[in-house]
């Protein structure tokens, strides 16, 4: 029975490197899933600010147009001049 300790203790530690392994390929496994969902949302969130950006571009020339279309108050001159 002497004989068979060695190779008792070589398989419990082969089992236990065998189950810590599967354990980090889970967690390797739900690591890159999550990098994957996030550079999703990144690249959501890249053409959102884009987007915006676009947007604010357009709103800021569109005012800059209907201010040197539409006379202010203050540009009129009073009648009496």
């Amino acid at each position: 029975m002497h004989d068979d300790d060695p190779r008792d203790a070589a398989e419990a530690r082969l089992e236990a490197l065998e189950s810590r392994l599967a354990h980090q390929e889970h967690w390797l496994d739900t690591l890159d899933r999550a990098v994957a969902a996030q550079e999703r949302r990144l690249m959501q969130l890249e053409r959102l600010g884009e987007a915006m950006q676009r947007k604010l571009r357009e709103q800021h020339r569109a005012l800059r147009e209907a201010d040197t279309t539409t006379p202010r108050p203050e540009d009129e001159v009073p009648p009496h001049y």
